[in-house]
C-alpha cells in the first residue's frame, strides 16, 4: 500500500491495480477488500484480482510488491515487471524473508529491486540496499523500515532509469512461510533464540492446558529448570525470558504483571 500511494503521489499513471481477492475477516466474517484494493478504490484507480487483466491495459512496467502468487509466463512475456523483495538475494527467496532473517539471527537484511522472472525470486538485481538488523528488531518495525527504503529505492530507479539487471551471486536460501507450530516456544532452547521468535509476533506456550501468547519479553540471566515461571521470568534451556506483555487464551493482550497477579503461578506450574 505505501508503494502504490508513493507511485501515484509521484505522478505515475497507474492504469490498473491487481490485488488479492476479498477475504472474510473479523468476528463477523465480513467480506473485506485487501488494504491495497481499498487504497486503489479510495484513489479512484481500477482494481482487479485477475492478473491476466494487465494484458488489456497500456502500461510500460508493472511493479510487484508482496503479491504472494506466481505470475504466469504468458503475462511476463508481454509486460516487463519489477519486484521489491525484502532480503539480500539470493538469501531468503520466498514468502517470509523478513521473518526468516530475524529467526536465523542474521546481522543484516535489505531490499532488492529485481527483474521478475518465472523462477521464484531468481531475477537479476537493479538496485540493492543493505540494512542492519538491531538486536531488538521486531517483525513489524523492520518490515516498515524496509518498505520505506524500498519505496525510495523504486522511485529513484524509475527516475534514473533501471539499466541492466545484475545476476544474483551467492548461496540460495529459501524462506518458506512461518508455520504456527514454529511460533511455539521450545523452552529447551536458549532464551536468545526464543526472543527472536517472540519478536515475530504471536509466539506462544501452553500454561495450565491453555495457550498463552507472549507478545513482548526481554532476555535475562536465569538459572532454573526450563518451563518454570518465577517472578515473571520464564526459564529456558539457557537464561530466561522476562515476560512483559502476554495474552491468555480467549482474552485481550495485557501487561505481564497484570496476568501474573491474576494467574498466581505456583512452584508446580510449568509452561510447555
Amino acid at each position: 500500500m505505501p508503494v502504490l500511494s508513493a507511485l501515484v503521489d509521484a505522478g505515475f499513471d497507474v492504469p490498473l491495480v491487481v490485488s488479492q481477492p476479498d477475504k472474510r475477516r473479523g468476528r463477523g466474517k465480513t467480506l473485506t477488500p485487501s488494504p491495497v484494493k481499498q487504497a486503489a478504490i479510495d484513489r479512484g484507480l481500477p482494481v482487479t484480482d485477475d492478473v491476466d487483466e494487465v494484458l488489456d491495459v497500456q502500461a510500460d512496467l508493472a511493479v510487484v510488491v508482496a503479491f504472494g502468487r506466481l505470475i504466469k509466463p504468458h503475462v511476463l512475456a508481454q509486460l516487463p515487471m519489477v519486484n521489491l523483495h525484502f532480503s539480500l538475494l539470493p538469501r531468503w527467496r520466498g514468502a517470509a524473508p523478513v521473518e526468516r532473517a530475524i529467526m536465523a539471527g542474521d546481522a543484516t537484511t535489505g531490499v532488492c529491486l529485481m527483474q521478475l522472472v518465472e523462477e521464484l525470486d531468481a531475477g537479476g538485481l537493479y538496485r540493492v540496499v543493505e540494512v542492519p538488523i538491531a538486536d531488538d528488531a521486531t517483525l513489524d518495525g523492520l518490515r516498515s523500515e524496509l518498505v520505506g527504503l524500498g519505496t525510495e529505492l523504486l522511485l529513484s530507479a524509475l527516475a534514473e532509469g533501471l539499466g541492466d539487471p545484475e545476476p544474483q551471486v551467492g548461496e540460495t536460501v529459501y524462506a518458506k512461510k512461518i508455520d504456527r507450530d514454529e511460533l511455539r516456544l521450545d523452552l529447551q532452547r536458549p532464551a536468545a533464540e526464543l526472543d527472536r521468535i517472540v519478536r515475530l509476533g504471536g509466539a506462544w506456550v501452553e500454561f495450565r492446558g491453555k495457550r498463552l501468547r507472549v507478545w513482548r519479553a526481554t532476555v535475562v540471566e536465569h538459572d532454573a529448570p526450563p518451563g518454570t515461571l518465577s517472578e515473571g521470568v520464564l526459564a529456558t534451556g539457557r537464561g530466561g525470558l522476562e515476560l512483559l506483555e502476554v495474552q491468555p487464551e480467549g482474552k485481550q493482550r495485557m501487561a505481564a504483571d497484570a496476568w501474573l497477579n491474576g494467574a498466581q503461578p505456583t512452584a508446580d506450574d510449568r509452561c510447555l
